[in-house]
């Protein structure tokens, strides 16, 4: 006769958790510079976390309802930030490291349900104004309603014959494609792209494009580098450019972009677990797209608190698995148009 085996957790063999919730870790009892060197973020910004995600973190439904929303939330923010379930961290907040596993898991969902409300482009005119005043402050390049570009987060392969996510370096990856305003706030983010598809690609096929194309703003635009086709609501560099109106263009334009450029390098320098320091995310495609949206999501928070988007210190690891592209060539003519004018109206 079959002998039922139990399957226990082993926080429950360790600390009797039953239903009780677990106390154990206090936030008051530790400096903000712990929690900023041990979970990347002080003691207001947990504070905010908890109120927001607490009542989904509370389900009674999930397997870790008695782990309080606030160690779940530490738990997830050290990993997030440092990349690893190493045992310290979760012996920090007393939890065993399948535990800080699910933390991570429950943590991330409900984030991802709250990514809408987080990541959006303005709605209202002023606001649309101030985004692109904003831009034009920077190096005078006007009707910019974002700076767009793709980066490649490292991940697991998901199994021997899916090669879409291998790209061109021989890499499994993500391309993640994100918009961000003058400040680094994302303005989108699509992180569930294969890694083999190219920059281009993951653009034609975005919801970004059919939002712009059916959607958004008639009157600006979005700046992207070479690796995007020129269109009418996307404005990319001139290949060669030849007059001093062009050669200022492109000046304005690559000061421009300079700014998603430094938010994806300011994204992977804070949340360590999207830089590969640790090794490539360890999850499902699916899982690792949330990880990577969850993080965009606290980007943005921190950024509602004050929290510098260029203040994080450099990454001393940064093994990302950027594609090389060729020049794309727009056969838009009506883009072409567009460009040309705003080059005679403004860099002539």
């Amino acid at each position: 006769m079959a002998v039922p085996i139990a399957v226990l957790d082993c926080d429950l063999l360790l600390y009797g958790r039953g239903h009780r919730t677990l106390d154990r870790f206090k936030l008051e009892d530790v400096t903000d510079e712990y929690l900023v060197s041990t979970y990347g973020f002080p003691r207001q910004f947990i504070y905010y976390l908890v109120d927001l995600l607490g009542a989904t973190l509370s389900r009674p439904t999930q397997r870790s309802r008695a782990i309080s929303p606030e160690t779940q939330i530490l738990a997830a923010l050290g990993f997030y930030t440092s990349g690893s379930f190493q045992t310290r961290m979760g012996d920090a907040i007393g939890i065993s490291q399948a535990s800080m596993s699910r933390c991570v898991a429950n943590v991330t969902e409900a984030l991802v349900e709250r990514a809408s409300q987080f990541i959006h482009f303005p709605e209202d005119e002023a606001a649309v104004q101030n985004l692109k005043d904003d831009f034009y402050g920077l190096a005078g390049m006007p009707g910019v309603l974002g700076v767009v570009d793709c980066t490649h987060v490292a991940i697991k392969a998901p199994n021997a014959e899916d090669l879409s996510y291998v790209n061109r370096k021989g890499l499994h990856s993500l391309n993640c494609l994100m918009v961000c305003d003058a400040r680094g706030v994302l303005l989108s983010a699509e992180t569930h792209w294969p890694g083999s598809l190219p920059d281009c690609t993951v653009l034609e096929q975005a919801a970004l494009a059919s939002q712009f194309e059916t959607e958004l703003h008639k009157d600006g635009w979005l700046l992207g580098d070479s690796s995007f086709l020129l269109r009418t609501w996307l404005m990319t560099p001139l290949h060669i450019p030849e007059t001093p109106a062009e050669y200022r263009y492109n000046m304005a334009h690559s000061a421009t972009h300079n700014v998603i450029e430094r938010t994806l390098r300011t994204i992977r320098s804070r949340f360590r677990c999207l830089d590969g320091s640790k090794g490539t995310l360890q999850y499902s495609p699916e899982k690792s797209s949330h990880i990577v949206l969850a993080c965009c999501v606290l980007h943005n928070i921190s950024l509602e608190h004050g929290l510098d988007v260029w203040s994080s210190p450099a990454a001393g690891h940064m093994e990302q698995p950027e594609e090389e592209y060729e020049q794309m060539e727009s056969v838009d003519s009506e883009a072409c148009r567009i460009r040309q004018e705003l080059l005679l109206n403004h860099f002539t």
